[in-house]
């Protein structure tokens, strides 16, 4: 795209009232727009990564068996009295509304209740199972604080996906390769090295949940860390017993501060057996279905990456989550720059890269300074001194000194960025 088609213009003073660094950064640079506290709009360069990060989960979630599907935001208020997670004083952040009939309804933090009433329709026997289901939805929290940019947000993007099993072997088993592919999935994207699978409380129904954490002083959790085995436990459930049971000891921990971008969980039979949804095995008897539930919070994920990859200058993305492989730029108004920088455009684009190209009659200081808040992986720039020797400045986010190349190389070095 064009800079000059491009609605959305970078800003360079920080937002009134937002400390957050990564609503910061993303309100500057044009990827979101904030509504109000906890509510954030997803503006084109914000959708594109976004949808580029969905591409990623979305294979690793296929690649598991799982089918996507979307729900509706409605929920029906009886589906939740039977679980017992309608009270608000038992689950805190929902919210309500009534239709005009009168008829409550809630608008979903979660799917687990919706989901498991639907397999009831699907679900008979042993030979339907198993069946694992995901989507991408939005998600609304009426949560008390929302201080923390897109992290922490009362509407906000989740991959959300449910497991339904006949034996707790076969739930294991497909649990694992969740996290498996969680772990795929926050490797792909740049965030592989600071991601920890972690320990966190079961609640009423196992011992542990599982938590993927990403250090960052961001965080809202307190996280126990050993980096040889690469996994963490959760403060909430830090102590002697636990320790022991993972075979781990404090001294060899470190204390971090972090972010959970994932986590998994495993419902058992409960939840199966409070809204009836059953199967009957090969010996022909009932049994309640084995569920489990796993989470991605899309948005989240991005404020964390922008908190984690940035730097003074702006955001740094990854090829296959940027916007565009590539920010051209010329410098004056020389017109066979212009025709130049022109003609690479269409040379990018034939070659199926994907750029922006910044057209407007500016100065090279304010284009630099937008490419860097931007934050796409490279920077091409078009003057009267590559001209002169056919050919254009080359330069990673990350890296400090520029090539200079030919249009075939350019093309040749970005394509193969594109294609690793």
């Amino acid at each position: 795209m064009k800079s000059s088609n491009l609605f959305t213009k970078t800003i360079k003073n920080i937002p009134v009232g937002e400390t957050a660094k990564n609503a910061q950064l993303l309100i500057r640079a044009g990827y979101i727009y904030k509504d109000s506290a906890g509510v954030y709009a997803l503006l084109p360069l914000g959708l594109m990564v976004i949808e580029n990060i969905k591409s990623i989960i979305r294979k690793e979630m296929n690649s598991i068996n799982a089918q996507e599907i979307l729900m509706t935001s409605l929920q029906r208020k009886e589906l939740w009295q039977q679980t017992d997670r309608w009270d608000d004083n038992k689950v805190s952040c929902w919210f309500k509304s009534r239709l005009k009939n009168g008829t409550e309804v809630g608008l979903a933090w979660s799917h687990e209740e919706q989901i498991t009433d639907m397999m009831r329709t699907f679900v008979a026997s042993y030979r339907d199972l198993p069946v694992n289901v995901y989507q991408f939805q939005n998600k609304l929290r009426n949560e008390t604080r929302a201080r923390s940019g897109i992290i922490r947000a009362r509407e906000f993007l989740m991959k959300d996906l449910y497991s339904y099993s006949r034996t707790e072997e076969e739930h294991q088993a497909f649990y694992d390769s969740v996290s498996d592919a969680y772990l795929r999935v926050f490797s792909q994207i740049g965030l592989g090295e600071s991601t920890f699978l972690t320990f966190a409380s079961g609640g009423d129904f196992t011992q542990f949940s599982h938590e993927f954490q990403t250090i960052t002083p961001a965080g809202e959790d307190t996280i126990y860390l050993h980096r040889g085995k690469k996994i963490a436990v959760n403060e909430e459930v830090m102590g002697d017993e636990v320790l022991a049971q993972l075979g781990l000891s404090k001294d060899e921990l470190e204390k971090l501060q972090a972010a959970e971008v994932g986590n998994i969980f495993s419902f058992g039979d409960v939840k199966s057996a409070q809204l009836g949804c059953y199967y009957t095995d090969d010996k022909g008897q009932q049994k309640p279905v084995i569920l489990g539930s796993y989470g991605i919070g899309v948005t989240r994920l991005m404020g964390v990456m922008a908190e984690s990859l940035s730097d003074d200058k702006g955001l740094i993305w990854p090829v296959n989550v940027a916007p565009a492989t590539v920010y051209l730029a010329f410098i004056g108004n020389d017109d066979a720059v212009i025709k130049a920088a022109n003609d690479l455009y269409d040379q990018l684009q034939n070659a199926n890269i994907k750029v922006i190209f910044d057209d407007r009659e500016t100065s090279a200081g304010e284009k630099f300074a937008d490419a860097d808040l931007i934050g796409l992986p490279y920077r091409i720039t078009v003057s009267p001194k590559t001209l002169e020797k056919s050919q254009f400045e080359l330069k990673a986010r990350n890296a400090n000194d520029p090539q200079l190349l030919t249009a075939e190389s350019v093309i040749k070095i970005l394509a193969e960025a594109v294609a690793n």
